[in-house]
């Protein structure tokens, strides 16, 4: 016979509640697991961002895009990226269609930067899945680091 335990929950164990678990990670145990591995979705658009006193220059990797399906936007000091992803693939036995898997999706990622952009003076490559932006400061909208004492 298997051991039966009482167990109250506690304050802590709400506490310890994380809501930017991964949504997998909720349905442990329930069988969706495979429902979940089955559902593809867009790649993220992942950054790297680094500034100097004149310019903002910015890495995204968007692999498997062409550089035609890529739009970036400029508004001041926010910058909008939007990739369009077509991806098929299919395995065929014979003349059957054993399996065919087709997405079509966008990726998008949008933020601010702290001062604005010079939108006449900017650039881009996409070369090897990094598209690569150099974005000139405008003049006057230096900001101050403030020393905490």
């Amino acid at each position: 016979m298997a051991n039966i335990a009482k167990r109250s929950p506690r304050l802590g164990d709400a506490a310890r509640f994380d809501p930017f678990t991964n949504i997998e990670d909720w349905f442990k145990g329930f069988g969706l697991r495979p429902l979940f591995d089955e559902i593809e979705t867009a790649p993220l658009i992942k950054i790297d961002l680094t500034e100097n006193d004149k310019t903002y220059t910015i890495h995204a990797e968007i692999p498997g895009v062409n550089k035609d399906d890529i739009k970036v936007q400029v508004d001041g000091n926010r910058v909008s990226i939007n990739a369009e992803t077509r991806e098929e693939k299919e395995e065929k036995k014979g003349e059957r269609i054993i399996r065919r898997e087709c997405y079509q999706g966008s990726s998008y990622r949008s933020f601010t930067l702290d001062s604005d952009v010079d939108e006449a003076n900017t650039s881009a490559k996409y070369e090897n899945g990094v598209l690569e932006l150099i974005l000139p400061k405008k003049n006057g909208k230096n900001f101050k680091q403030i020393k905490i004492k």
